[in-house]
C-alpha cells in the first residue's frame, strides 16, 4: 500500500504542474481537489483490500466519487468546486504514461491473456458505465432534478 499511496502522491505532483503549466491554473488553487482526488482514490484501494466483496478498486473509486459529488452528499457543491479547478487532461497525462510504463514491462503476461482481456475489458467499462448512469438516475429522482 506504501508503494501505491507514492504513486499516488507523484502521479498527484505531475498533475498539479501540468494543470498549471497547460492550463495556467496555479498549483496551490488546485491543490485542496488534488487532495480529494487522492483521498478518495487511497480509501476506494483500501476498501479493496478489507471488504469481503471482491470488486476491483476502480469500482469502489468510482462508487466513492459519485456519493461525494451527488447531491445528496453534505458539501457536495465545495467537492465540486475544488476538484473542478483540475483540468481532466492534466490528471489523465500521468495517469496514461504510468499505465503504459507499467504495460511495456508486463508485456509477455499480456500477450498470454489474448482474446480473454478484450472480453474483461468490455465487461468492466459497460459495467461501469450502467452503475453510473443508474446512480445518476437515482440522485436526479431522488432531488426532482429529472422526471
Amino acid at each position: 500500500m506504501k508503494q501505491q499511496i507514492s504513486i499516488i502522491i507523484l502521479i498527484g505532483i505531475i498533475a498539479l504542474f501540468g494543470n498549471w503549466v497547460g492550463y495556467g491554473v496555479s498549483p496551490l488553487t488546485a491543490l485542496p481537489g488534488m487532495f480529494i482526488i487522492m483521498a478518495v482514490t487511497v480509501v476506494g484501494l483500501a476498501l479493496t483490500k478489507v471488504l469481503p466483496i471482491k470488486f476491483p478498486a476502480v469500482v469502489w473509486i468510482s462508487l466513492l466519487a459519485l456519493i461525494i459529488t451527488s447531491p445528496i452528499f453534505p458539501g457536495h457543491a465545495t467537492l465540486a468546486d475544488a476538484t473542478g479547478k483540475l483540468e481532466f487532461m492534466a490528471l489523465a497525462t500521468p495517469i496514461l504514461a504510468y499505465a503504459g510504463l507499467s504495460f511495456g514491462k508486463d508485456i509477455k503476461e499480456f500477450k498470454k491473456l489474448g482474446w480473454r482481456i478484450i472480453v474483461i475489458s468490455l465487461v468492466v467499462y459497460t459495467g461501469t458505465f450502467l452503475f453510473a448512469a443508474l446512480f445518476a438516475e437515482i440522485s436526479f429522482r431522488m432531488t426532482g432534478k429529472f422526471g
